[in-house]
């Protein structure tokens, strides 16, 4: 297409140029802003009808007015330059190099905003990814395909945890490791510090593409950087065939500036002022995680959202629950008791951990151990509480075992060091190894020749 030029500008927000009697405008169209001292900014269609066509600005606005800045419709969508050169690069949130090499050239380009999965092309999730950490391998198990985020709160172990994800996931039945997609939305430069040296002293950098929107950094580029992400990740997978993890933070930035936006557009605010179309935009970033019937790739999503004030039911977080498959939800108590990772099990869920558990895939036993810890450590937890109320003295020989098992629990299964990478069988051992505190008749929820098999019971 043409590209065309306008000079009717009708009004400049700080994100936003409302642009009038623009002809033949296309949804997400990428746009030139030239200011009137040559500086170019780019920018994308919003909203058009007949009257105004409402342009995305990726930067400032600084500098611009109604009279002599230029917009220029180029005809096309934001489209990324893909090859296999991506890998082991740091780009910015406009797809920009910022590690000092040179700009990505290739023939092929993707649409950012990807293309829809058919649903009935879509594969079930099913191999297991062994993380190496005891809390999400047996309790709430990761498969290959699924998008199951953490959700943390300020301050928390998240991005550590991550780290430590990137370092050790492996899908057992497969030689190859896994290519890490990592975009950072609004991260401050520690972490972004933290992210790069841990990829590189763990040699995950030679298998990893990374965009990093820093929180100084125009807010804007925070929409678009998932999506670069993601469109790097499904090259990789689809076309190049390779399994992708991607790490995405902190998507609490990505709603504040999804309300920015709205804000600007004098739209209705819905719940805390978020777009009410929040869910469905979310959607459009989780529902890019999967396999493809025929494709031998797959994109495995890792969202990590930080739930403000540590409000579970805040629209973020309560969105995000109904679009993905799970969640692990890391506990400030925890945290405060110097245990890490700090995952709260009990609050934690993945969706699809019975596809990829069992006999053939990690062990027999798997689901009746989960079964069992969880619900002695849900017990102990109980008495715990109770016990601050009537003091110990007043509990029954079985019930000062169960509050023993939920401090062991916590101090030897959820606890292990940030370099610690445990099999699922190390896992699986574990867990007999802390049943076996308990008498062998309150193990209900296992079959009986798995304790005889497996068992840590002295005869």
């Amino acid at each position: 297409m043409e590209e065309v030029e306008y000079k009717t500008i009708e009004k400049v927000t700080n994100v936003l140029l409302f642009v009038k009697a623009v002809k033949n405008a296309g949804y997400n169209e990428q746009v030139e802003i030239e200011l009137d001292n040559g500086k170019k900014v780019s920018g994308q269609v919003l909203a058009t009808n007949e009257e105004v066509t409402i342009v995305q600005v990726f930067g400032e606005t600084t500098g611009m007015n109604t009279q002599d800045t230029k917009v220029r419709f180029k005809g096309t969508t934001f489209k990324m330059p893909v090859s296999s050169d991506i890998v082991g690069r740091v780009f910015d949130g406009l797809g920009r190099p910022r590690d000092g090499g040179i700009p990505i050239f290739s023939e092929e380009k993707m649409d950012i905003n990807g293309s829809p999965i058919n649903p009935y092309a879509r594969e079930e999730p099913s191999e297991f990814v062994q993380t190496g950490i005891s809390s999400i391998d047996c309790m709430n198990t990761l498969v290959r395909g699924q998008k199951l985020p953490i959700f943390s709160g300020s301050g928390l172990a998240h991005n550590k945890l991550a780290a430590q994800v990137v370092k050790q996931a492996k899908i057992l039945a497969e030689k190859e490791g896994f290519y890490v997609v990592f975009g950072g939305i609004g991260i401050n430069s520690e972490d972004a510090n933290f992210f790069i040296d841990e990829f590189q002293n763990s040699g995950a950098l030679e298998r990893s593409v990374i965009f990093l929107n820093l929180a100084a950094e125009p807010s804007m580029e925070r929409v678009i950087l998932p999506r670069l992400a993601l469109t790097a990740a499904e090259y990789l997978a689809y076309e190049k065939g390779a399994h992708v993890m991607v790490i995405l933070t902190d998507m609490t930035n990505y709603a504040e500036a999804l309300r920015e936006i709205s804000a600007a557009r004098d739209e209705v605010p819905g719940r805390r002022g978020y777009p009410g179309y929040m869910y469905t935009d979310l959607a459009s970033i989780f529902e890019r995680a999967g396999k493809v019937k025929g494709k031998k790739g797959s994109v495995t999503q890792l969202p990590i959202l930080t739930m403000p004030s540590d409000d579970i039911t805040h629209p973020i977080p309560d969105l995000t629950g109904y679009i993905t498959e799970g969640q692990i939800v890391l506990s400030r108590s925890l945290d405060k008791s110097g245990i890490y990772p700090g995952v709260d099990v009990l609050l934690s869920l993945s969706r699809l951990m019975g596809q990829g558990i069992g006999k053939g895939s990690t062990r027999e036993d798997h689901r009746n151990v989960s079964d069992q810890l969880y619900a002695a450590y849900a017990r102990g937890k109980e008495l715990r509480s109770l016990t601050e109320i009537v003091g110990e003295d007043a509990l029954s020989v079985t019930d000062k075992q169960y509050l023993h098992f939920a401090d062991e629990f916590e101090n030897q299964f959820i606890k292990q060091d940030f370099n610690e990478d445990r099999s699922i069988e190390e896992t699986l051992n574990l867990g007999w190894k802390l049943l076996s505190m308990m008498d062998k008749g309150e193990m209900k929820r296992i079959k009986p020749e798995f304790i005889e098999k497996y068992g840590k019971w002295k005869q």
